[in-house]
């Protein structure tokens, strides 16, 4: 299969190298990694063994032409270039496939290459970009993907098929608004309150930075769950996702909180995405990841005050970094 990896980060670049172990022709996109890649090629530091592989490098998609399958692994602060980036990869047949976090990123693409080719992703795994091809695989892996807007399809299991003999967990969903929802009760509060941390607990809790305060170290997920505060707050935060995504209709339950946190406990002291991308200086991805969550709550007629209080902060914190 002729696959293309579009953001080729931590995400895009752990699973195209995986791909590219099981034999299929993978064109990584690239920009500022084009030189290290094409050079070097990617290599895996994974808790599951290290690898190494040489995907086909491109600056353009042009370059890499229709594709059997069209790999998303960008940061949704990245969307608007999909317009120009879709449309010389994604031909009658291709099935386009979001590994993005958060809301609505289904819907922009469906409304670029047709919805009959949309598909999304959610992968539970922790990774790291280190350097320029260079990825650290700390835990997890596993991918839960469906169709955007209907039941699964023949092609639905073919592609979670090919997923799953590179070594890849791999399931289907028949509801990938579900899927979605699960996802967020994790990162709502994990990547929310790791890049919020630094404004302190009663800042979070007020929705409001006080002009001058001193910025407090960021926390990775080992220290909030080792501090009763924000490990309360974190559990509040998933309730008030699970109670959205239930008035929603959505069958989450409320054990969701629980298993999450467990889970959690387990991956040390793991930064989650968007902490990094506050640490370097880069654009958050408020709105699929918080706001967008918020407003369909709020939508549904569900309270959800801390959620409410964490956006604010991380907008005062997006807004100061600039």
């Amino acid at each position: 299969m002729k696959i293309a990896i579009l953001g080729c980060g931590a995400v895009g670049s752990y699973y195209g190298a995986r791909l590219c172990q099981t034999g299929h022709e993978v064109h990584f996109l690239l920009r500022s990694d084009y030189q290290a890649v094409s050079r070097d090629g990617v290599h895996i530091q994974s808790v599951e063994g290290d690898f190494h592989v040489r995907p086909l490098c491109a600056r353009h998609p042009a370059e890499i032409g229709l594709a059997g399958m069209v790999l998303i692994g960008l940061k949704t602060t990245a969307n608007p270039v999909l317009k120009e980036l879709l449309p010389p990869l994604a031909g009658p047949d291709t099935a386009v496939l979001t590994l993005q976090n958060g809301l609505g990123n289904e819907a922009l693409i469906a409304s670029i290459i047709g919805p009959e080719k949309t598909m999304g992703g959610l992968c539970f795994v922790c990774l790291n970009r280190v350097a320029p091809g260079r990825i650290h695989h700390i835990a997890h892996g596993r991918v839960v993907l469906g169709e955007y807007g209907r039941p699964s399809q023949t092609r639905t299991h073919q592609i979670a098929g090919r997923i799953g003999q590179s070594g890849v967990s791999c399931a289907v969903s028949e509801n990938l608004e579900q899927t979605h929802w699960e996802k967020l009760v994790w990162n709502i509060p994990f990547n929310g309150l790791g890049v919020a941390s630094c404004a302190g607990l009663e800042a979070v809790l007020r929705g409001r930075i006080d002009p001058g305060r001193k910025p407090e170290p960021c926390l990775t997920t080992d220290r909030l769950l080792a501090d009763p505060r924000w490990a309360g707050l974190a559990r509040e935060l998933m309730m008030e996702t699970i109670r959205a995504a239930q008035a929603l209709g959505l069958a989450v339950p409320e054990s969701e909180a629980g298993r999450n946190i467990a889970l959690t406990a387990r991956m040390g002291p793991y930064k989650a995405s968007t902490l990094l991308d506050y640490e370097r200086g880069q654009a958050l991805e408020l709105e699929a990841l918080f706001l967008a969550p918020l407003e369909a709550a709020r939508r549904a007629g569900v309270a959800t005050p801390r959620l409410a209080a964490l956006c604010a902060v991380l907008r005062q914190l997006a807004i100061m970094r600039k």
